[in-house]
């Protein structure tokens, strides 16, 4: 069996050492294609990004002439190679590993380390007699950069950068004021862009690739570097980073498939589908798209011995990354920002707009907003509505968790709560039939919550808090609001694998009068006895089913066969 990409984002390493690669070259002849020269490609975090940019950058690069025959042999583009194959020098610059936590000194030291290093691999690769100490007496990023196209003007440049925003990104999270400051005339990422800008002027750069996650850097730049083509929602590059049907296919049975004798192929195949696939990014596209990291992840992590699925099916790098980009969530209006997340869960949709450009000297708008997270792929598009609306949703049960336990997190922070450390072992004693203790924490987080009075707690509140804790029952399936025969249980709880002794069915009611009480206990009686009849329902195994009155005095919960 071949090695998995996992963590692997050099596209010769990966051909050389006999890596499972999915071949995504035949783009490379699309965008060679194009009228556009300068190109900027956005997709959210781990979705294969950087491993393209290498792509280019051995296909472009005229250092691997000699070697083009070796490491592009199998590939679309190495048997059907275009006109400027091996005809550039390759400027790279990654802007991902600056340390963005140590104030805005250290980020602006980062960046400017970052540039230096490039420029000195650049001459290093093609043969400049010039010493890293002569770069070193150069103070500025705009500096080195000028004094880099002063010395190459005569150069043909095929200019990469990879992770454009990851760094600025950070600082937005932190502080707007910062953040404008660095993208603003005068400030060192404008002046960066800007000598960029120069040298596609002069023809030292001739082409640019550029990727990233936001278009909010770019958009805060536009006057000083309005040059780029943003192919990201393109119909023709829908499927250039991440992996389609086929390939995901593919993939499996060229390592899963091919070590384990498997009876439930289709099965391991919905299963994926559930937890990593859904995205699209241009609605007239023709099919959603997996994050490949994430699959790679579950390649690499599955138990060949065996032959069944990880227990971890969400990697913690790749949940740290999304957890740090969700600091964005808080740009302009937090409270409005949360209220807007609060209504994609409790929907599981919401309708907006993606907007071209954002302007954050002004207010940031709701729209903005849908689009910011969009473009980071907390959503993607369900469905177009008219005009320029659309209907968003959560593309896949990774992003599904990730928001809850944001949940989990805000309701802690924003109200002061004191949630049991202890969760988990509460969660398990759910599982093995022991309701009193999830019964009892989730009371006390709802006392203190309905006796506030600006909280104006409701049902949709109240369900979304149950959810937010559930969501750390990392051995269920979470569903919200899921369809069975057309009927909308409020919360299921599905064990990932048949040892899990319990499975529940939650039906919620929130009582905001005590008169209300006998009525709307007895319709949700009512609903639940409903619900059980479904034959969707009834065909869940070791099924528990309960009716939550939740109310300022806490939660009843009353189990209803």
């Amino acid at each position: 069996m071949k090695k998995i990409i996992y963590g692997i984002s050099n596209f010769k390493m990966a051909k050389e050492d006999n890596y499972l690669y999915i071949d995504k070259t035949k783009h490379i002849e699309t965008l060679e294609k194009l009228n556009e020269k300068y190109l900027i490609f956005l997709r959210p975090r781990r979705f294969g990004k950087s491993l393209f940019l290498s792509t280019l950058q051995y296909y472009y690069d005229e250092n691997s002439a000699h070697e083009f025959e070796a490491i592009f042999h199998d590939t679309y583009i190495g048997q059907n190679p275009t006109p400027l194959k091996s005809s550039y020098k390759i400027l790279f610059f990654e802007f991902s590993g600056i340390n963005t936590d140590s104030g805005m000194e250290i980020i602006y030291e980062g960046f400017k380390d970052n540039i230096k290093s490039a420029i000195y691999r650049y001459f290093s690769n093609y043969g400049y007699a010039i010493s890293r100490e002569s770069l070193n007496s150069i103070k500025t990023p705009t500096g080195l950069l000028k004094y880099f196209f002063d010395i190459v003007e005569d150069d043909k440049i095929y200019l990469l950068i990879d992770e454009y925003d990851q760094f600025a990104n950070a600082i937005l999270a932190y502080s707007m004021q910062d953040f404008l400051k660095t993208v603003s005339k005068g400030g060192f990422v404008r002046s960066f862009y800007e000598v960029i800008k120069g040298a596609t002027q002069t023809g030292t750069v001739q082409k640019m690739f550029i990727t990233g996650v936001t278009p909010i850097t770019l958009d805060s730049l536009s006057s000083g570097f309005n040059i780029v083509s943003n192919i990201s929602h393109d119909e023709a590059f829908n499927a250039m980073a991440g992996f389609t049907q086929k390939e995901t296919e593919y993939s499996l049975e060229e390592s899963i498939f091919k070590e384990c004798d498997l009876d439930k192929k289709e099965e391991i195949l919905e299963k994926i589908k559930i937890w990593y696939n859904g995205y699209i990014f241009n609605i007239k596209a023709q099919e959603r798209i997996y994050n490949s990291t994430l699959l790679n992840y579950f390649i690499s992590k599955f138990d060949y011995k065996r032959c069944i699925m990880p227990i971890k099916m969400l990697d913690v790098n790749v949940a740290s990354d999304y957890r740090a980009i969700m600091k964005l969530f808080n740009i302009g209006d937090s409270d409005r920002n949360y209220k807007i997340l609060e209504e994609l869960i409790q929907n599981n949709s919401i309708t907006g707009e993606i907007k071209d450009r954002y302007d954050l000297n002004r207010e940031f708008s709701r729209d903005d907003f849908i689009t910011l997270i969009y473009s980071m792929g907390f959503i993607t598009i369900k469905e177009e509505l008219f005009g320029e609306k659309y209907k968003f949703k959560i593309p896949n049960y990774v992003i599904k968790i990730l928001y809850f336990n944001y949940f989990a997190v805000e309701l802690k922070r924003r109200n002061n709560l004191k949630i049991d450390e202890d969760i988990g072992t509460i969660l398990t004693d759910l599982a093995l039939g022991d309701i009193e203790p999830f019964d009892n924490q989730l009371s006390v987080v709802i006392k203190v919550l309905a006796n506030r009075d600006h909280m104006g707690l409701e049902e949709k509140h109240f369900q979304v808090i149950t959810l937010s804790l559930l969501s750390f029952a990392s051995f269920y399936f979470i569903e919200s609001q899921p369809e069975k025969n057309n009927k909308y249980p409020d919360i299921l709880l599905i064990g990932r694998d048949e040892k899990v002794p319990n499975n529940y069915m939650f039906e919620l009611k929130w009582i905001k009068q005590k008169d209300d009480y006998k009525q709307m206990k007895k319709e949700g009686i009512e609903q639940v006895e409903g619900y059980l009849k479904l034959d969707k329902v009834k065909n869940i195994p070791k099924l528990r089913s309960f009716l939550l009155m939740g109310s300022k005095d806490g939660v009843e919960f009353l189990e209803i066969n």
